[in-house]
């Protein structure tokens, strides 16, 4: 009997819960965003793909449990955990394995379960010894006001000086703070570049007056122009010229702070000597303590996302802070260090570590009405902040987002509950309007945490966590009934140069514990992703030959994927054939957030990722009319998406015909030869629809 995976996936039922999902996913799934990861699937989505694989006869509902109890689910790319947590809330035991040190150590924290009582203790001792001295370095003189009050954020701008000698800020616009829906909330902050007050205007302004020192000007254009600047003369230079000439990366001028006044109100406020006086207690005070601190030494290694970085003097991981933020950080990180519990210590350093992508001078504002944070890695690359925000590193409840105490509640201890009461997302359409709910309808997850085979097959709940190369899976053959994964895409974000930025804190704090953190950085000669088509689809192939050896003769290897350029897709057809498998099934179904920025700022962003059945070599069906064929599943897809009125762009187009096309050519055993001639055909046959836009015409 075939697994329920290999006939159909009902996306129409898990699309809208899909939806709810992927705009809150560290609210519907906060097991998986106990730290930063890149490209998350949904869990939603991966519950529905662990659940048809493991399931025959008819889908279960989304919501039935399931026990699924002495079956092994592996994921051998398991990124932030997805997988295994899916899995393991259907009754199933788990193995999760990943070539980056960073995923091994996150997702240990996720499945680990730890007293929510003993983590509150724990933080509280941490509030009692650092708390009142990392504010202390954080605080500001509001006017009007008679004490010190909190300051939440400082406004910087890099500043860079022309070969005349003059120091210009590199503002594109002068607006800002605005509100996020500023059509409705029009007031906005306004820096002047005359006398450097702030006062509020409407934010699409073009021309205003100071109110302090009377000076005219157009708040929406700064003198930086893109990639440029120009200095009062009119001269133009190139920034990056600028920068190069120094030695380090460049200075800031801090311009503007958001405090809270005497009566706990936000108000912005222009630096005063006593901001300035603080930041010279910080600096003398961090030259002293510098050496006894936890502070990362790694280098910034050359790469195609860390380039870009380099290229403005970041060179060490610790020049993306400033003195302030190292000072405060290795104070905190210094207390977390000394806590006994080893379990207990490791969550903190997982939370810690998640706290420096909200705490660093690659940062930015935001703006009100949202998060105020912007992280560091918003646009997946690491790029220089030309308006870069500080943050609060401890921060202050209900009124900070991104700092040590605020995520403590939200991303900590949220993981640590949903553990014990995992819930899921039901659609509520009872009162006419659609809204959801949600229910528990799965066990608490309780996992034994193995350290090896034997101790995984000991235990009647397991969950094995490897770090290294898939490729050499310390299990035995046959001994896993589903792989369930969603592998990397050969030309996108090398996870591994971003991740460093974590690992050069956690080498420092952890290496001499954990031997997968005492590498030189968290790369790996044996990464799957790589630019070369070629090795990427001889990297991949080696883990599905892996993923072959271990898997159950019955058992299915599933993975979502999807990719903009036929190049893309047959790398990873070559690979899966080459490995000894057959493509059965290729189900499209909903992927990452659609307002994602990566998406939004893609000419055709893909809202869509294609689920690939496999299975072990099979006597394939007799199709006889490959043609017809993939126009029957293409306009199947279609018409069914359209019912659910789901809009398709031209690149989910582009995913549902190429993988159609090539789960036809692997059961027809096609060479690569025929295979990619036959996606270009399918491609073809497919663009000829009315419907089709000429985006997708062009990807061809």
């Amino acid at each position: 009997m075939k697994h329920v995976i290999e006939n159909d996936f009902p996306f129409e039922k898990i699309d809208p819960i899909a939806e709810i999902e992927s705009y809150r996913k560290e609210i519907n799934r906060p097991i998986y965003h106990i730290h930063k990861w890149w490209a998350k699937r949904l869990g939603s989505v991966f519950r529905s793909i662990v659940s048809g694989t493991l399931s025959e006869g008819e889908w279960k509902d989304f919501h039935e449990y399931q026990n699924n109890t002495g079956k092994v689910v592996l994921d051998p790319f398991m990124g932030s955990g997805t997988t295994l947590g899916e899995a393991a809330k259907l009754g199933a035991n788990v193995i999760g394995c990943d070539v980056n040190p960073v995923s091994t150590f996150l997702v240990t924290q996720a499945l680990t379960n730890v007293s929510l009582n003993d983590l509150e203790k724990e933080y509280t001792a941490i509030e009692l010894d650092v708390k009142e001295e990392i504010l202390s370095y954080y605080r500001t003189m509001v006017p009007g006001s008679s004490k010190p009050t909190p300051a939440l954020y400082y406004f910087w701008v890099k500043v860079v000086t022309t070969p005349r000698g003059e120091i210009i800020p590199l503002f594109s616009s002068y607006v800002f703070s605005k509100n996020a829906y500023a059509s409705k909330k029009p007031d906005s902050q306004i820096w002047c570049p005359s006398c450097e007050s702030i006062f509020v205007e409407k934010y699409n302004a073009t021309e205003v007056e100071c109110p302090d020192c009377h000076y005219s000007f157009n708040p929406q254009k700064g003198q930086a122009i893109g990639a440029k600047v120009i200095d009062s003369n009119g001269s133009e230079y190139k920034i990056k010229d600028l920068v190069v000439n120094g030695a380090k990366a460049p200075e800031h001028k801090l311009y503007a702070i958001l405090a809270i006044n005497e009566d706990g109100k936000k108000v912005y406020i222009k630096p005063t000597q006593y901001d300035y006086d603080i930041l010279t207690k910080a600096n003398e005070r961090f030259s002293i303590i510098e050496g006894d601190l936890p502070l990362p030494t790694m280098a910034v290694r050359a790469g195609h996302n860390t380039n870009q970085a380099r290229g403005y003097n970041y060179n060490y991981w610790r020049d993306f802070f400033n003195h302030r933020q190292l000072l405060c950080l290795g104070l905190l990180l210094q207390r977390i260090l000394k806590i006994e519990n080893k379990v207990i210590r490791d969550h903190f350093i997982c939370l810690f570590s998640g706290t420096l992508e909200f705490n660093n001078l690659f940062c930015s504002f935001k703006g009100e009405g949202t998060g105020a944070v912007r992280h560091m890695f918003s646009n997946h690359i690491i790029k220089p902040e030309k308006t870069p925000l500080e943050n609060n590193p401890w921060g202050l409840l209900g009124k900070s987002s991104g700092s040590f105490s605020t995520l403590f509640r939200s991303r900590l201890v949220k993981a640590k509950t949903y553990l014990d009461e995992p819930f899921e997302i039901s659609i509520d359409e009872s009162s006419g309007k659609r809204a959801s709910k949600k229910i528990v309808c799965s066990n608490p997850i309780r996992l034994s945490i193995a350290k090896n085979w034997e101790e995984f097959v000991s235990s009647p709940h397991g969950a094995l966590i490897l770090n290294g190369d898939s490729s050499s899976l310390p299990i035995p053959d046959s001994s896993v009934d589903a792989v369930v994964t969603d592998p990397p895409y050969f030309d996108f974000v090398h996870y591994s140069e971003l991740s460093d930025f974590f690992y050069a804190w956690l080498t420092n704090s952890l290496g001499h514990e954990y031997q997968y953190l005492s590498r030189l950085n968290s790369s790996h000669e044996n990464e799957v992703q790589d630019r070369d088509n070629e090795n990427f689809t001889r990297k991949i192939c080696s883990i599905f030959k892996e993923c072959n050896r271990v898997l159950k003769e019955d058992g299915l290897l599933c993975f979502s994927y999807h990719h903009s350029t036929v190049e893309g897709w047959m790398a990873i057809y070559n690979s899966v054939t080459e490995a000894g498998f057959d493509i059965v099934a290729a189900h499209p179904v909903k992927a990452e957030m659609s307002v994602a920025s990566p998406k939004s700022a893609a000419k055709a962003p893909i809202n869509l990722d294609a689920i690939l059945v496999c299975k072990k070599e099979i006597k394939p069906p007799v199709i006889k009319n490959p043609t017809y064929e993939i126009l029957t599943r293409y306009n199947n897809y279609v018409d069914r998406f359209e019912a659910i009125d789901r809009k398709l762009g031209s690149g989910d187009l582009f995913v549902i015909a190429c993988s159609q096309a090539i789960a036809i050519a692997s059961m027809h055993r096609m060479s690569r030869e025929q295979a990619v001639k036959f996606v270009h055909e399918s491609l073809e046959i497919c663009s000829n629809k009315a419907l089709h836009t000429d985006n997708f015409s062009a990807a061809i």
